[in-house]
């Protein structure tokens, strides 16, 4: 199984919770930072995390990582990276993510160089010279900071926050992430009871 590493983002200030939780899971080469968790594992923590974090908004798979202060080095240092170890021939990879602090400041233009050179590298691989992307969905996911480039695949699709129990819902409810946050820091457990007289559309409840 491949040694892999992961990104489990979060609301800020969430961080230690979904640490905790990402140990619980039995993952425990973990680092903490701002709205992140880092942690490692095999194929299976990309399912585990994605089934039983409650705290995170996703979990992103962590291609790879280098400095770059201009489009070249971005576009070599992308193409360098395996992309055809995770992304199909026939899939849908749209690119999207941020630049703070940095001298590669606009989003659109890295968005394009970082697209056309994850087409290159599965040119290579894959030897055709088009891809029609009418496949599963593999988002890309960008961030550089301090012209430190980090590349990712989004692996959770819709945010981990929608767990699928709330279909309709009144007007701004509370996240669900945010809820469960609430509930473990309250250090609720199975036999004792729990009181929720304005309960609104009942998140804490089934949290």
């Amino acid at each position: 199984m491949a040694n892999i590493e992961l990104i489990a983002t979060t609301l800020l200030g969430m961080e230690s919770l979904a640490s905790r939780e990402i140990k619980s899971l039995g993952y425990n080469n973990v680092k903490v930072e701002n709205g992140r968790v880092i942690f490692k594992g095999d194929e299976q923590a990309l399912c585990r995390g994605n089934l039983w974090l409650r705290t995170a908004e996703r979990l992103l798979l962590k291609i790879g990582e280098f400095t770059a202060l201009t489009f070249d080095e971005l576009f070599e240092g992308t193409k360098s990276l395996p992309w055809h170890k995770w992304i199909p021939e026939n899939a849908t990879f749209p690119v999207k993510g941020y630049s703070l602090k940095s001298k590669l400041f606009s989003v659109p233009d890295c968005q394009a160089i970082i697209k056309k050179a994850v087409v290159e590298k599965l040119k290579t691989r894959y030897k055709k010279q088009w891809f029609e992307e009418n496949g599963p969905l593999y988002p890309i996911r960008f961030s550089i900071m301090k012209d430190r480039v980090t590349l990712m695949l989004d692996t959770s699709g819709e945010s981990l926050h929608k767990r699928g129990y709330r279909q309709v819902s009144n007007e701004t409810p509370l996240r669900e992430t945010l809820a469960a946050a609430m509930i473990m820091l309250s250090d609720w457990r199975y036999d004792r009871p729990l009181i929720d007289p304005f309960c609104g559309s009942g998140t804490i409840p089934i949290e």
